[in-house]
């Protein structure tokens, strides 16, 4: 699966890494959402997410919109191990859409937790810091081909 330059998936850590910039819209959620629903269909064990809001600098979603994809992800991952996703949003317009996504996935196996700090984030999913730092995408750790 090839993915686009926004999304990330080391092999070696297991995290799924959604890195928006720019405009945080329908399109590029839904986007991101569907690469994350083919990756837990492909593969057989959890991973975790991590996505990092850093670089967004409009947003053009509505709380309508945030509920649907929040009770669509509680309902698609039903019956499943639990898993971790970390939001880094440090913005808080960005974080109530991330806040409202965390409180009605609450009672699902996604546990969300947002972040204002990328360290916090780091240590709360056990990965190394500079996993997680903001960086162009490398071949040399990035799913590029078929997953296993």
């Amino acid at each position: 699966m090839t993915l686009p330059p926004d999304i990330e998936f080391p092999e070696d850590i297991r995290l799924f890494i959604y890195r928006p910039r720019g405009l945080l819209d329908e399109a590029s959620v839904t986007r991101a959402v569907n690469i994350l629903t083919d990756l837990e269909a492909m593969l057989k064990e959890p991973f975790d997410r991590f996505s990092d809001t850093s670089a967004i600098d409009r947003v053009e979603l509505n709380y309508q919109y945030v509920i649907r994809v929040s009770l669509y992800r509680v309902f698609s991952y039903a019956d499943r191990p639990p898993v971790k996703s970390a939001i880094l949003a440090t913005d808080p317009t960005i974080g109530h859409y991330f806040q409202l996504h965390a409180k009605i996935t609450q009672e699902s196996p996604i546990s969300v937790r947002i972040f204002q700090q990328r360290e916090d984030a780091a240590k709360w999913l056990g990965v190394p810091l500079d996993r997680l730092a903001e960086r162009p995408r490398e071949r040399s750790n990035q799913t590029d081909g078929e997953i296993p």
